[in-house]
């Protein structure tokens, strides 16, 4: 039932012109600021990115669609944590270089705007999906892949190490990436009425489900597959 409802709520067209005016923004300013040369950049990408979250957050309440303002809520609390598996990437495995554009960085790894940066393509993915997982996975394999696919044209990031491509893309992070909008939406449909806390505990069982997929898929199409075919 909670599964239903809230695919449900996120269906209704009530207030999605101001929602959507938000994300226009999003790209626009995100123009502006990739248009920039270093350390300008990644500090306009930065405030960029939080200025794109407390902007929807707001715009959520002020429409009164608190089912997206829930959604949002708990995205960003998942795009916090998807600091984590960015980290192991490029720290750890290897496969996942971030360039230094200025701004704020993470171990000098990881640039700070990326705590920010998971929620538009998530909020895109499970809202328009109705909040069903299936439909989620989907959009979210989809999004994610043209992200892939623009992000190391425009600075952003890219693929590092021995992995498979295609487009320039590292062919095991899709499947991760699918499995990600699988995890926000079923997630977001257990947890949404619950306390903060217990949401808090679903964002991290959502970015530690994506790290152990990340890492399933690197080894069965990377590792093992270099195997098979060597």
């Amino acid at each position: 039932m909670t599964t239903t409802l809230a695919a449900a709520d996120l269906t209704s067209r009530q207030g999605l012109g101001p929602v959507i005016g938000v994300h226009v923004a999003l790209l626009a300013g995100g123009a502006v600021a990739l248009a920039l040369d270093p350390p300008a950049q990644g500090w306009c990408v930065f405030a960029c990115v939080v200025a794109y979250v407390v902007g929807l957050l707001a715009v959520c309440r002020v429409t009164g669609r608190a089912d997206l303002l829930s959604l949002a809520g708990f995205l960003a609390l998942v795009s916090v944590f998807q600091v984590l598996p960015d980290w192991v990437l490029a720290d750890l495995v290897g496969t996942l270089r971030f360039p230094d554009t200025g701004g704020p960085r993470v171990d000098d790894v990881i640039p700070l705007a990326m705590a920010a940066m998971w929620v538009a393509p998530l909020f895109a993915a499970v809202a328009l999906s109705g909040g069903r997982p299936g439909r989620a996975a989907v959009l979210s394999g989809v999004v994610f892949l043209g992200a892939e696919i623009l992000a190391p044209t425009l600075g952003l990031w890219e693929p590092a190490g021995d992995t498979h491509r295609l487009l320039g893309v590292a062919v095991y992070v899709v499947p991760a990436e699918a499995a990600l909008g699988w995890a926000a939406a079923t997630a977001y449909a257990l947890v949404r009425n619950r306390s903060l806390p217990t949401r808090v505990g679903a964002a991290l069982a959502v970015s530690t489900f994506y790290l152990g997929a990340l890492v399933l898929s690197h080894f069965v199409i990377d590792v093992a597959g270099w195997r098979l075919t060597a």
